[in-house]
């Protein structure tokens, strides 16, 4: 589990669209720094120290693994993103967006260009009124006073008005669901993607515990006469598995991500079962499934068969070596009748064909941001 960090940033703009400005600053903070947990109302204050157009400032509180520094460069880059340009001068200037670090859990860094808290915050009250607003407890670890406190010994006369003007906080994954499930092909990455979100956010993990299956190699060796002990066991273990995970949720857990879904067993058992041993195969799943919690995201990987067969053979496990080209496309097929015709599941597709997204942060990111744009049922 990666360490989170909690951080308080001023943003502030006055030229162009300045609204339009913080917006896509807070889409690109919880895209490249964290999850923003709180942003302050809208305040408008005459440019400070120097003459322009008036500011629009905010505060907020992100929860962050990035270190300082790293969340530092980050700010930069989306600052440069934005169309802000800097010069050699050290004369205030207007700018598109600026973004500043304030405090960084309670620590106290002196670092190159980088002073946590930061050293001008105490003097301005564009900085200290919207900060109030959402960390008035919050204790500055030089000061040793709350937020609160440091705004009220505040001498800065210069005047801040609180607008009427709205923008729309990015919704964390923590806050979203309670429960996803993730699903693919075999050989889709759905372990992977499972695993690499549980460790960003958090999650409770449900993996499959397919590797305990003693009919595992001998379907594979035989398909036709283990496909039934197989597609019986893997169903009561599905079963079993998700009714206790789902039902003992993890009070120190943001929200629970898996990597398989119960209708998963229906699905394998249609490709697999004679038409008589499938018959039987579905009055006992249809007994199970209506019991089973629905995920509030159903998230399907797809994978061209090509890639597929790839990754089965990077992956190296004996027994997946013989699977044929065919037999992808028929679970593929079932998947795919599955979406078409299950009603009341939030789905979500993605094509992850060219992606690489275990070693590519940025086809990760990719992934977290079309799981974070989902409209739920």
């Amino acid at each position: 589990m990666k360490i989170k960090h909690t951080t308080y940033l001023s943003l502030g703009s006055n030229l162009k669209n300045k609204l339009e400005n913080i917006q896509q600053a807070l889409f690109l903070i919880t895209e490249k720094v964290g999850d923003i947990t709180k942003v302050s109302s809208v305040y408008r204050t005459k440019s400070w120290g120097f003459k322009s157009d008036d500011f629009l400032n905010i505060c907020i509180e992100v929860s962050t693994c990035l270190n300082p520094e790293n969340l530092l460069d980050k700010a930069l880059e989306i600052e440069n993103t934005l169309g802000r340009t800097r010069n050699e001068s050290k004369n205030y200037q207007a700018r598109t967006i600026d973004i500043d670090v304030l405090l960084f859990n309670d620590k106290i860094i002196a670092y190159q260009n980088l002073n946590v808290p930061h050293l001008r915050m105490l003097e301005r009250k564009f900085v200290l009124v919207p900060l109030t607003e959402i960390a008035p407890t919050t204790i500055h670890p030089i000061a040793k006073e709350t937020v609160l406190t440091c705004l009220q010994n505040c001498t800065d006369g210069s005047e801040i008005e609180k607008t009427t003007l709205i923008l729309k906080r990015p919704i964390p994954l923590t806050e979203k669901y309670n429960y996803i499930a993730i699903e693919g092909n075999i050989g889709a990455g759905k372990t992977t993607l499972a695993k690499m979100i549980g460790n960003d956010y958090n999650a409770k993990l449900v993996l499959e515990r397919f590797a305990d299956n003693p009919f595992l190699p001998k379907y594979y060796a035989d398909m036709e006469r283990y496909a039934f002990p197989l597609e019986m066991s893997f169903l009561a273990d599905r079963y079993q598995q998700l009714s206790d995970d789902l039902a003992q949720f993890d009070l120190f857990k943001n929200f629970i991500v898996s990597d398989y879904y119960i209708f998963k067993s229906l699905i394998f058992a249609q490709v697999s079962l004679a038409k008589d041993e499938y018959a039987l195969y579905k009055r006992m799943f249809d007994l199970m499934y209506k019991e089973i919690t629905k995920p509030d995201l159903y998230i399907y990987l797809y994978q061209n068969t090509e890639r597929l067969l790839e990754n089965i053979k990077k992956r190296g496990r004996d027994f997946e070596q013989n699977i044929a080209p065919e037999y992808l496309e028929k679970i593929h097929q079932g998947y795919s009748n599955f979406i078409k015709t299950e009603q009341g599941l939030n789905t979500l597709i993605i094509d992850v064909s060219e992606y690489d997204f275990e070693k590519n942060e940025t086809d990760y990111q990719k992934i977290i941001r079309e799981i974070k744009n989902v409209k739920s049922l």
